[in-house]
């Protein structure tokens, strides 16, 4: 590697104590604003830098990586996911992607159980009546959902902030099963309490509230498909905090429309950053904005992964997060 340091381009507004150390370490250019890049910024961009520091709100495709100047080796991505980036053809271009795994584990865990609890023990209609100004008083029928304790948990995507589900819910009383591609090892099973279902629409059938946890990738778009959520248990309750292609959201939205589902709590949606409409208009539906890992300490954990893959590569050596194709 060259002595001279690393050309660094982000791509968007990272925390403050991040973005001071990676100017120390690099020659860094910062977005002064905090709005993804346009297609023509990224081009720009990629033309003339070693490592991009990419986000979930850049799409690094085959054609933007086909632009990529001579210099760019390192797509250093801050964030788990990277179902965004054509990693194949980066691979092919000699160009490296490493992700930020595991940093965000816990708190990913913590808004599946907020979401659970909100469409459960419908939170949001509380909320708007005392907003509102409109709450009449205490009633015994009033504002009645359903409890935890008792209830079936079918988590699909045991992985790391699968299984860290699956430990919140057993404190909340809840069975525990699971889909995945791999069976856990049984020692892990025994620890988390897991009852393992190698047929997802079997699962399905049976439980009384559904977390995906699953990446996305070509095997797992719309893996909840019409025909899946139709097997659900008409008051079953559906929680995605992982990625909106994972779930048919039509098919969703119609299913909820009929009554045919009690509920879904949405993190993440098909078309990114809009929501659908139609569940925005839906009182059963709770919806936050993609906010699964939004705490600080972990952005700030987020940004030492990235300033670890960066160093390490700058130092000569693989990336201890880069992506490979066996993640893909």
């Amino acid at each position: 590697m060259p002595s001279k340091r690393l050309s660094v381009v982000l791509t968007r507004r990272l925390p403050e104590v991040v973005e001071t150390r990676l100017t120390e370490l690099f020659d860094v250019k910062l977005r002064l604003d905090d709005r993804p890049m346009t297609r023509e910024e990224l081009v720009e961009a990629v033309r003339d830098c070693d490592v991009l520091v990419s986000t979930i709100t850049d799409r690094i495709d085959a054609g933007l990586i086909g632009q990529a100047g001579e210099r760019l080796k390192l797509i250093a991505n801050y964030g788990s996911g990277f179902d965004h980036i054509d990693v194949e053809t980066a691979r092919s271009r000699g160009i490296l992607v490493s992700n930020t795994p595991g940093v965000v584990t816990d708190d990913t865990a913590d808004m599946v159980m907020g979401l659970m609890l909100a469409v459960t023990r419908r939170l949001p209609d509380g909320l708007a009546v005392m907003q509102d100004g409109s709450w009449q008083g205490w009633a015994p029928t009033g504002f009645l959902g359903g409890r935890l304790g008792g209830k079936r948990l079918g988590i699909l995507g045991m992985g790391r902030i699968g299984q860290a589900v699956a430990r919140r819910a057993t404190a909340f009383g809840m069975q525990i099963h699971y889909h995945n591609r791999r069976r856990l090892h049984p020692a892990t099973e025994e620890d988390l309490g897991a009852t393992y279902w190698e047929s997802l629409d079997q699962m399905l059938a049976r439980m009384d509230v559904v977390s995906v946890n699953c990446p996305s990738t070509p095997s797992t778009f719309h893996l909840l498909s019409a025909r899946r959520l139709n097997l659900m248990k008409h008051d079953a309750v559906i929680v995605n905090t992982s990625r909106g292609e994972v779930i048919d959201e039509n098919a969703l939205v119609r299913l909820l429309k009929q009554d045919k589902l009690g509920g879904a709590g949405l993190d993440v949606y098909q078309q990114g950053t809009h929501g659908n409409p139609d569940l925005q208009a839906m009182s059963n539906v709770v919806m936050t904005p993609h906010m699964g890992s939004a705490t600080r300490e972990g952005r700030v954990e987020m940004g030492e992964k990235v300033i670890i893959n960066i160093k390490t590569f700058a130092d000569g050596h693989r990336p201890p997060d880069q992506v490979v194709p066996s993640m893909l």
